[in-house]
């Protein structure tokens, strides 16, 4: 059993990294695959790397990032892996941070905004955070502007198949979780068609680390069977519309209530990283 709290950030932050760079691979594969069906020219990832501070050594991260591809609009991959103390506004809002405010956080995030409009935008992510404590947080979900039942039970049953193998009641507690938190209140109603998300998980740091590692992996699984099945199918100036509509309900979610927004930029993170999640255009009515 992993005791020491260096060897289980070292563990957690080298999977987040070996992720991103997987997911990243795996993107890329798709957007070749298009750019030959189509013969066109495909785009690849654009990777940056930041730090939190040029004084201090507290950590950074890096991002990969497609723009105007052939199946990604924009694409964000983004891993981090800093270290700090809260601000005093911010230390209440924090497990175990009201006391000591020194943190250190590591995490990948992802979020995909497709071309075509029958593909539903995509969002995952998954951290791990040390204050006096230690905890797991992340989720994933899908946002689509076209309605597919079909694809929502796919994406729902390949979620609770992964989550079955962990705990049988992870399913409906983290998926009723990610429908109360996916929600825009102003305009009552939810963001897309859910998926899982959860926070302060730290029952058990072994499982709980091999769960937040299929939470990955099943999100590259269900992202890549949606989009090579509908990356090729065409479509109209109104479902492009509604795209648009859609993206702007993005917007707004991400822009007032995410939490990992409000994390980032409340712990020095990167501004164009931590923005990734907003589609390169939108529309309201």
């Amino acid at each position: 059993m992993i005791k020491d709290i260096y060897s289980k950030k070292r563990l957690v932050s080298s999977w987040f990294k070996l992720l991103q760079q997987t997911i990243c691979y795996e993107f890329e594969k798709i957007e070749l695959e298009l750019g030959k069906s189509t013969r066109q020219r495909h785009k690849y990832f654009e990777k940056n790397t930041w730090k939190k501070s040029k004084i201090k050594n507290e950590g950074g991260g890096s991002y990969a990032i497609i723009k105007n591809g052939l199946v990604f609009d924009s694409a964000g991959v983004n891993f981090s892996e800093v270290s700090g103390k809260f601000h005093k506004k911010f230390r209440s809002q924090i497990l175990g941070a009201k006391k000591n405010p020194r943190y250190w956080a590591s995490g990948i995030s992802i979020v995909a905004h497709m071309k075509n409009p029958k593909i539903p935008a995509m969002h995952f992510n998954t951290r791990f955070i040390v204050t006096t404590q230690n905890w797991f947080g992340g989720g994933m979900d899908a946002t689509p502007s076209v309605k597919d039942q079909e694809e929502t039970k796919l994406f729902h049953k390949k979620i609770k198949v992964m989550c079955n193998e962990h705990n049988t009641n992870y399913y409906l507690n983290y998926k009723k979780w990610c429908d109360d938190y996916f929600y825009l209140p102003h305009r009552k109603e939810k963001r897309g068609i859910g998926g899982i998300f959860f926070d302060y998980k730290r029952d058990n740091w072994k499982k709980d680390f091999n769960f937040i590692k299929d939470v990955g992996l099943c999100f590259l699984d269900c992202a890549k069977t949606i989009i090579r099945k509908k990356m090729c199918r065409k479509w109209t100036k109104k479902q492009k519309n509604d795209q648009l509509i859609k993206r702007g309900r993005y917007v707004e979610f991400n822009l007032l209530y995410d939490r990992g927004t409000k994390f980032g930029l409340n712990t020095g993170g990167n501004a164009e990283a931590i923005l990734m999640s907003l589609p390169p255009t939108a529309r309201w009515k």
